[in-house]
């Protein structure tokens, strides 16, 4: 996540550097630092940022909406995915493990940088079909 998405995400969250510190117990110069590019966002924060936008938006994971339905994964794929088995198809992007094109990722940021080109993702976090960083 680079600075300008990470500034973009506590926007959409309605808070201020000291409320977003305080959620994700860090410090207020972490915030700081992180949205002037001083510091890489450790993943945790990133992960646990999207989380809460995920939940504030409260989106619903009706039928159809599910990333082994967009994706139109069967078979041995949906066995071995944690979302599947979680019955979790919005929080795909959340699960590690999870077995996108057939295979899990070996890190946070290759698994991140897949799902911001999946469908699943854009539809939750871009809704207006423009990426996060044209905000």
């Amino acid at each position: 996540m680079d600075p300008k998405d990470f500034k973009y995400l506590r926007t959409r969250l309605g808070k201020t550097q000291k409320e977003l510190a305080q959620l994700l117990g860090i410090s207020i110069k972490a915030i700081h630092s992180y949205e002037q590019g001083w510091r890489k966002i450790p993943h945790h924060v990133e992960r646990q940022s999207l989380f809460l936008l995920h939940k504030t938006l409260n989106i619903k994971d009706t039928e159809g909406n599910k990333c082994w339905d967009i994706n139109q994964c069967s078979g041995s794929r949906l066995e071995n995915c944690p979302a599947w088995e979680f019955n979790s198809g919005d929080l795909c992007w959340f699960i590690n493990g999870t077995r996108c094109n057939g295979e899990s990722y070996h890190s946070w940021a290759e698994k991140m940088e897949a799902c911001r080109k999946c469908p699943v993702f854009i539809k939750i976090f871009e809704p207006d079909k423009g990426s996060i960083e044209n905000e």
